[in-house]
């Protein structure tokens, strides 16, 4: 079989973690499929899937071949659009990751425009608070809030975002203002469980964390914001989550004259020798969504609270 067929094969099977599912997907019978996977292997002398009755699962070694696998089949599909003369024109499927409330305010949007523009355009959007694996997945473009580290894919900055303390006007008129981070401990406090991994709250660099005892914890941004609009306690969250309920006058930002850290956001991508026309539209309508919806820390809102 083909070399480059093989290598399909085996992207379409790390991809639904079936060779049933890949067949299906490719049009060919699951022995077909199978077979291309089993001379790729004996072709490179590696063992590409840990294979069960119940699961198809990826080696070590196959996780690093699937990344340049991806890499050498997206080059060949772009290069052929090219010739064809398509290549300024997206078309076929794009598939975007984004965190859960950062992709309905603004990935949604960006995403509804683009397909606008482009009607030989379609769009897979996952909505995840989890990181998606891009290579394994099948994702050519994920949206991360924070440091990215050492991270080999490509990235294009969108925004900024920071921590942000907030309650609603009448808890504050209640149970009063706090002042410093310490006076947290005498108010309820929401938990945001993927935020607040630990009770400790860091409030900004050089100020000693703050231990604190939720009365409420919740596995959903959206849950804890709602909670605190509704005057259950003091909560934090990520900037944007809050700017909606802030410049509605529902919550207020508490402590802002210590400035927390500020959290990158960005479009991650993986490295292309030619960037295909899918992804180059979805960055330029990125860019020019972010340019007139700017996403940034609490205090460039210009007057939050």
């Amino acid at each position: 079989m083909d070399r480059i067929d093989c290598m399909r094969a085996f992207v379409a099977v790390a991809a639904t973690g079936s060779f049933a599912e890949a067949a299906r997907q490719l049009r060919q019978s699951p022995s077909g499929t199978s077979r291309a996977v089993a001379e790729l292997e004996a072709q490179l002398g590696l063992v590409l899937f840990n294979r069960t009755t119940r699961s198809v699962k990826l080696t070590e070694r196959g996780r690093i071949y699937l990344e340049s696998c991806r890499q050498i089949l997206d080059d060949i599909e772009t290069a052929e659009a090219y010739a064809r003369g398509e290549g300024a024109r997206p078309q076929g499927v794009l598939t975007v990751a984004a965190p859960i409330l950062f992709g309905r305010l603004h990935i949604l949007p960006l995403v509804n425009a683009l397909l606008a523009a482009q009607p030989t355009l379609a769009v897979r959007l996952i909505l995840s608070d989890r990181n998606a694996h891009l290579a394994e997945e099948g994702i050519d473009v994920a949206v991360r809030i924070g440091d990215l580290g050492d991270s080999s894919l490509m990235a294009r900055k969108l925004g900024r975002v920071c921590t942000a303390i907030v309650a609603s006007p009448d808890y504050l008129a209640e149970h009063g203002v706090p002042e410093t981070p310490d006076d947290l401990k005498n108010h309820a406090i929401i938990a945001f469980e993927p935020l607040d991994t630990t009770n400790e709250w860091r409030i900004a660099p050089g100020v000693r964390p703050v231990r604190l005892m939720p009365r409420l914890m919740v596995n959903s941004a959206d849950a804890a914001i709602t909670a605190a609009e509704a005057g259950v306690g003091v909560t934090r969250a990520l900037s944007y989550q809050v700017r909606a309920g802030v410049e509605a006058g529902h919550l207020v930002p508490i402590l802002t004259r210590y400035k927390a850290p500020e959290i990158p956001v960005s479009a991650l991508y993986p490295p292309r020798r030619i960037i295909s026309p899918n992804l180059e539209a979805f960055l330029q309508f990125a860019g020019e969504y972010f340019r007139s919806n700017p996403v940034v820390p609490l205090w460039e809102w210009g007057n939050p609270g």
